[in-house]
């Protein structure tokens, strides 16, 4: 079955960086796009970045943008979030999503969408301290 799971959280200082990893595993994750969401306490859950299949074009949340890198390594079923100059209001539980199906999609609009995504990490907790 398609599993992914998230590694790196933690607790760090507002203005610290934090790197996350998640690792796929069931499927060809070279064939679809991967996205990253948060949800905080009692907010709802928000986009944060996606990256489409080659890695060649990302999509960023304006909230992260300039700070946020979405990157991923096909040879190793892995994507990463690198967060740099973080503020408390990154707080969250960060997931990794898969895409549902291979759509090749241009708008952002698509990949900010959570129902684009059928598969879904356990997540994992980024707390940043003001």
């Amino acid at each position: 079955q398609v599993q992914l799971v998230e590694s790196g959280g933690g607790l760090v200082q507002a203005g610290g960086s934090l790197r996350l990893s998640c690792a796929g595993s069931g499927r060809t994750f070279s064939l679809y796009a991967m996205g990253w969401f948060r949800q905080a306490p009692g907010k709802e859950r928000e986009f944060v970045a996606a990256i489409k299949r080659t890695g060649g074009t990302t999509f960023y949340a304006d909230s992260v943008k300039g700070r946020f890198t979405i990157s991923r390594d096909n040879a190793k079923n892995t994507v990463y979030l690198q967060m740099n100059s973080l503020k408390p209001e990154d707080t969250a539980v960060y997931q990794c999503a898969s895409e549902r199906n291979s759509y090749d999609s241009v708008r952002y609009s698509y990949y900010a969408n959570a129902p684009s995504y059928a598969y879904w990490g356990q997540g994992t907790q980024v707390t940043v301290s003001s």
